[in-house]
């Protein structure tokens, strides 16, 4: 790696990592302000709001590094074309191919750390965050209730209430309980509050009644009561056979899993997310020559690169534009799968052609020179 490589990547790996830094905190705290209201008006602890806000970190990495190693790019190729520090490199002998070496070292870089995320680190995350978020609905059923909402706690119990004491103590409760399909329970209460003991959640509450059908014989049971407790415990287990999403799953699982499934949707969706995360990845090194192969080509304009700037803007968005497309497609049909590496690729085969080797630059440069003024 010579001086002049060494020179430009040196700035354009700083500023990647800067961008990449600031794009995804901002986008952190953005999100992490959805969570805010379970620590203010839920009661759950700091420390496990920050463990389930650094979970969802990874996949917002996943997302903005192409976008920083493409303003790097842009940005420092731009600066030395309006600094004339390009002109002088041309005329110290740097090849095109070798004014492209920084920013194709770069891609590649962005594209080995993309393929760890997105192979490993982003499902690990996501499997961690959902089993939390599992928990925290199973196990800490006070976070979740909402006053004078219908609270689904799990697929077979609902909670209502329609307001709250000083005390936090829940008034006007209505408890739907269908664990046992054959004898669902509805029960009624002036007030109750939840406690997590060591065996599991239960319920005390007072001054209510409980009612019990039934459904082999029809008769329906009631119970009225001064002071009840009624257990909530086993909502955990039911943390343990949750289905897991195609984003969670592990990357070696994937394939075995769609082999196994009758739902075709099912089977199709683990493909889809199998082949994401292979060609996904491949936007770092794409997005690192769109602005290579928008700069570098022509001649040395005095006025500017404005143009060429705009262009190489336009062309991110559109790839990424067919980027969302295509997955949208690939989600219903089977024919647009590979068709998702159609984005990443495009810029690649282009930039094969125009690099390498050096002579089919002219007509390419002149064709672009026209294009762009």
């Amino acid at each position: 790696m010579n001086g002049i490589t060494r020179y430009i990547l040196r700035q354009t790996i700083v500023i990647s990592l800067f961008v990449t830094a600031a794009l995804s905190i901002a986008v952190w705290l953005i999100q992490s302000l959805r969570l805010i209201d379970l620590i203010v008006n839920r009661g759950l602890s700091v420390g496990l709001f920050l463990h389930l806000a650094l979970l969802v970190l990874p996949r917002f990495i996943d997302v903005v590094l192409p976008v920083a190693v493409f303003i790097a790019v842009l940005f420092v190729y731009n600066k030395l074309a309006a600094e004339s520090e390009m002109v002088v490199m041309r005329a110290a002998g740097v090849s095109q191919a070798g004014l492209a070496r920084p920013a194709i070292i770069i891609g590649l870089l962005a594209t080995l750390v993309l393929y760890v995320l997105s192979l490993s680190l982003v499902p690990a995350a996501n499997r961690a965050f959902k089993d939390l978020q599992f928990k925290i609905r199973n196990r800490f059923a006070t976070v979740l209730i909402q006053d004078g909402v219908f609270n689904t706690i799990s697929d077979r119990l609902m909670v209502y209430d329609m307001g709250r004491n000083a005390a936090g103590d829940l008034l006007g409760l209505v408890i739907y309980d269908a664990r046992d399909p054959m004898k669902p329970v509805t029960i009624f209460a002036a007030s109750g509050a939840f406690v997590d003991t060591p065996e599991g959640i239960r319920l005390f509450m007072v001054d209510g009644t409980r009612q019990v059908r039934d459904k082999a014989n029809g008769h329906l049971s009631v119970l009225t009561f001064a002071r009840y407790t009624y257990d909530l415990g086993n909502l955990g287990e039911a943390a343990g056979a949750r289905d897991r999403e195609p984003d969670e799953r592990h990357t070696t699982e994937l394939l075995p899993f769609a082999r196994r499934q009758t739902d075709e949707r099912a089977a199709r969706a683990l493909i889809v997310e199998f082949n994401l995360r292979l060609a996904g990845p491949l936007a770092g090194l794409a997005m690192a020559l769109v602005p290579v192969l928008c700069l570098l080509p022509g001649e040395f304009n005095r006025r500017g690169q404005a143009r060429r700037v705009l262009v190489a803007v336009a062309l991110a968005f559109a790839l990424e534009f067919v980027d969302l497309g295509l997955r949208d497609l690939s989600g219903r049909l089977d024919a647009a799968i590979p068709l998702l590496y159609l984005g990443p690729l495009l810029p690649l085969a282009a930039a094969a052609w125009l690099l390498w080797p050096d002579r089919r630059f002219v007509p390419a440069a002149r064709a672009f020179s026209r294009l762009s003024g």
